[in-house]
């Protein structure tokens, strides 16, 4: 085995990562927002399943390191060039990135939009709580964010705190 030799031509591995590379954020942003945010052992094991099932599809017949090292620089500038695509013109972030999607409002669930979304009223409530809320008729608006998150904003004099967000730990000397 040549690791240097390539068994397809350049372009060709090109192009087969940038078709699933489009294919994959149009699954994914079809998926819905609260997948995106709140991911269960199912959507783990789907998103390694998937991207075992596509490896041979990008890779072809090819084992090489010049054509993995390809696939690595192709995936990072594709997905480069999608984020700077976002940040710079209104139609693909409107394309890639969906709008907000209000779960209560004036202190009532929605329940089309939690149906919609995925969601129960045991979630949502489950969100009001990390908020500090107590109670939906406690909030002026409740939104599911594009990012999957949940925003909560509580009726005027209501406290709220806002969710701890997961970060790594940082060991200090």
């Amino acid at each position: 085995m040549d690791l240097t030799h390539l068994a397809l031509a350049p372009w060709d591995i090109v192009i087969r990562c940038v078709a699933i590379y489009v294919v994959m954020v149009i699954g994914l942003r079809f998926f819905g927002k609260r997948e995106l945010g709140q991911m269960t052992v199912f959507d783990l094991v789907l998103v390694l399943l998937v991207a075992n099932a596509v490896q041979p599809a990008m890779t072809g017949p090819d084992t090489s390191l010049v054509g993995g090292l390809l696939i690595i620089g192709t995936l990072l500038a594709v997905n480069w060039t999608v984020g700077q695509g976002r940040l710079r013109n209104k139609f693909i972030r409107q394309l890639l990135q969906p709008p907000a999607t209000v779960l209560a409002s004036e202190g009532r669930w929605d329940s089309v939009a939690l149906r919609s979304q995925g969601l129960d009223q045991e979630d949502a409530e489950a969100a009001l709580r990390e908020h500090g809320v107590d109670d939906v008729k406690e909030t002026t608006l409740v939104e599911l964010e594009p990012d999957g998150s949940i925003s909560v904003v509580a009726q005027e004099g209501k406290r709220t705190i806002r969710p701890r967000r997961r970060t790594r730990s940082v060991k200090r000397p």
